[in-house]
């Protein structure tokens, strides 16, 4: 797989290391877990990515409500494998938690040589954070809207061409599905990340991206790329200017990078419920929403049996697209 160029976020002084440890609060701890043990958070991507961003606020909350020492594991590698693995095989104690995203639910699907099943093999916690995917089109193209690219790609479709900043990811497939939604037939370029990609439809190289909304809306306020659309079922309270892709002829449509907490397979119910019960209102906090609206991120507030539905839900989906254009893991 390709791995995805993040944008580099910055949550207070700590991002920029591999391993962090929050200091330990002055309060007890409400229940007998955790008891003197570190929690640990292994993210599996580098420190800075969004990724790493939320797994902080994760530790940074748990820590203060539950009175625990919390470290936050930078482990990336391997499409984000090296760390996935790490929590599989960890004790089902709730001390190791995975903080990951939504290429983690496709992962056996989309990364070669993966054995285990994300779905049965981890037991879910919680979903924090969502950014909604953004289509974007080279700045010297004379279209206005995405009703207007659908009738110009289908007269000239050999003058169009969709970059793909990662295999496999959000962006990838929500663009498989908006050109089969649309009838269209279009050339993917893959880059390795978003930063290329977008290089390239700056420059008019390339005509079309889909990403997510913290990785292109800075370009396209600052007038080097014009933004399309918006992939949500509404206009999104960090961008309310772009219409959603579905206002603009395409219902239904609809797309979002998105983060979130694994357990490794049986960790107990109880204590992943204490630790979605604190996410949920880590998420509806004003200080962690000004954090979020900051990186262009928006809250998640969902129970672990709604998280565990959205993602049953959608992993048919997003594996049937992929098999509608043969993909192969990388």
């Amino acid at each position: 797989m390709i791995d995805t160029t993040r944008r580099r976020l910055l949550i207070g002084g700590a991002a920029g290391l591999a391993t962090v440890s929050f200091p330990r609060p002055a309060v007890h701890a409400q229940t007998a877990w955790p008891k003197e043990r570190p929690i640990r958070i292994v993210v599996p991507f580098p420190a800075g990515a969004a990724n790493d961003a939320m797994g902080r606020i994760a530790g940074q909350r748990l820590q203060e409500k539950l009175g625990a020492t919390v470290v936050v594991e930078n482990r990336p590698g391997g499409s984000a494998v090296i760390g996935t693995t790490a929590v599989l095989h960890s004790a089902p104690d709730g001390y190791t938690l995975l903080a990951s995203a939504f290429n983690h639910i496709v992962m056996n699907l989309v990364v070669r040589g993966v054995t285990f099943d994300p779905q049965t093999d981890f037991e879910v916690v919680a979903r924090t954070a969502r950014a909604p995917l953004v289509m974007v089109m080279a700045p010297n193209r004379p279209e206005r809207n995405v009703a207007e690219v659908i009738a110009a790609a289908k007269a000239q479709p050999d003058k169009w061409t969709f970059a793909v900043a990662a295999l496999g990811a959000p962006g990838h497939l929500a663009t498989i599905d908006f050109l089969k939604r649309a009838g269209l037939t279009m050339t993917l370029t893959p880059y390795r990340g978003t930063s290329p990609a977008l290089t390239d439809v700056m420059g008019g190289h390339v005509q079309l991206l889909i990403d997510s909304s913290f990785a292109l809306l800075p370009s396209a306020r600052d007038g080097k790329v014009k933004a399309l659309g918006i992939a949500s079922a509404e206009r999104s309270k960090l961008a309310p200017e772009i219409p959603t892709i579905a206002e603009s002829g395409m219902p239904g449509f609809s797309g979002q990078s998105w983060y979130g907490i694994w357990a490794p397979k049986g960790t107990p119910l109880a204590i992943r419920e204490q630790i979605n019960q604190v996410m949920r209102e880590a998420m509806a906090d004003p200080e962690v929403l000004k954090r979020l609206e900051a990186t262009l991120l928006e809250p998640v507030v969902e129970t672990i049996e709604e998280t565990r539905k959205y993602i049953a839900d959608d992993v048919p989906r997003q594996a049937a697209l992929l098999e509608s254009v043969s993909f192969k893991p990388e």
